[in-house]
């Protein structure tokens, strides 16, 4: 079973990305290479701030849209809440 899960990107321009994917390393590279998102592209360098696992797609969906309509403020708070560090696979 894939395990999904919610990522927050911090662009190199200080913005904030959100997204979801059942693969967290190969989304981060597709991101980093310039064939992600089309948000992400020429924002290098790209970090990840925060991943939250998923049970599914439909929940790391919701859970998607969700973030995406917190404040800017708000999402800091649920970055420093969290304090997600890069794992070495990703």
């Amino acid at each position: 079973m894939k395990q999904w899960c919610v990522y927050i990107l911090r662009c190199g321009d200080g913005s904030l990305y959100t997204g979801m994917t059942d693969d967290f390393p190969r989304r981060l590279e597709q991101h980093r290479a310039g064939r992600g998102a089309k948000y992400t592209r020429g924002r290098s360098p790209l970090e990840p701030v925060y991943r939250e696992d998923c049970a599914s797609r439909p929940e790391a969906l919701k859970r998607e849209c969700a973030i995406k309509r917190l404040t800017r403020a708000q999402k800091l708070a649920l970055i420093d809440q969290d304090k997600y560090t890069t794992a070495p696979d990703a």
